[in-house]
């Protein structure tokens, strides 16, 4: 079995009877070589990473660049007083989003998923979601599956590189395997996460790679609260009977498409966007990292 489509994902899950997370488990495991088990095992080890970088977060430490740090807990912090208009599920999607990308920044231990410049999304969405929920620990471990089902998708189909494709290939692919998989954890149909992640992709697309210094953290890190809290709203449309028009594998490819037509100085080069601000270049050059593409920063954006 191959899945590389989503609309072979949902058609098997329909045909076998299966969860999306179980057509996912078979696949990867058909990929891999292992067997189903070894790869349910590997999975609940990476969740398991992913709840101890949460546990590790320090508000003191701070990125060696100085941007970064310190942030999350600050939002946890408003919201625990009543500074918050979202209501404690997406202050803490939010936070947890925020945790994740700030401990990438800072050299802590994250994982990958689908990139480290997307780290936040995929845990703060499903460790939330599963805390809300009451589920067991095998409902995230699930979750998962269904994501990384989704990721392998988006990864045939388009890319999930930044430098490929834009940060709508990180953020945005995060934020519709995350979105996917909230509809399972949901109860929600496999049609329906197939809309969820239509929705979450398709609202990012376009989202350009465009970081100061040439560092994962301007504007990389709050990117991943504006996947995490977008792939919560994309299901809740989905699960809410809302059926997007074009299809989920159509979406996946108009975004393959979007990225290779972005021009290089879109594509993590740090040619464009908020790197060559008047800001981004004093940061850059505060920094002493290499500047790319001098001919493009002879003149900045005016601000």
């Amino acid at each position: 079995m191959n899945i590389d489509s989503f609309s072979a994902f949902v058609a098997e899950a329909r045909k076998t009877g299966r969860p999306l997370w179980e057509v996912a488990l078979i696949d990867q495991s058909a990929d891999s070589g292992q067997s189903p088990a070894e790869t349910l095992e590997r999975m609940t080890r990476t969740l398991r990473v992913m709840r101890e970088a949460l546990s590790q977060y320090d508000p003191a430490a701070r990125s060696e660049s100085g941007l970064s740090g310190g942030a999350a807990a600050r939002l946890r912090d408003a919201a625990a007083v009543g500074k918050s208009l979202s209501g404690p599920f997406l202050s803490d999607v939010m936070s947890r989003a925020l945790m994740m990308a700030e401990m990438n920044a800072c050299m802590g231990r994250i994982v990958a998923a689908p990139t480290a410049g997307s780290c936040g999304v995929l845990p703060s969405v499903i460790l939330s979601a599963q805390e809300r929920l009451r589920l067991p620990e095998e409902a995230a471990v699930h979750a998962l599956l269904t994501a990384g089902g989704v990721g392998a998708i988006i990864a045939s189909r388009a890319t999930l590189s930044g430098a490929e494709g834009g940060c709508q290939a990180e953020v945005g692919s995060a934020s519709a395997m995350a979105a996917a998989a909230l509809v399972e954890m949901m109860g929600g149909a496999p049609e329906m996460s197939a809309h969820a992640c239509a929705i979450a992709l398709s609202n990012l697309m376009g989202l350009i790679c465009d970081p100061v210094a040439g560092r994962v953290e301007v504007p990389c890190v709050t990117r991943n609260v504006i996947g995490a809290v977008g792939a919560v709203a994309a299901a809740e449309l989905a699960l809410g009977g809302i059926e997007y028009p074009v299809p989920a594998d159509e979406v996946i490819d108009a975004m393959g498409w979007v990225g290779a037509s972005l021009p290089p100085a879109l594509r993590e080069t740090g040619e464009g966007g908020l790197a060559v601000t008047l800001t981004g270049r004093s940061i850059c050059e505060r920094l002493a990292a290499p500047v790319r593409g001098k001919r493009r920063s002879e003149r900045p954006l005016r601000q």
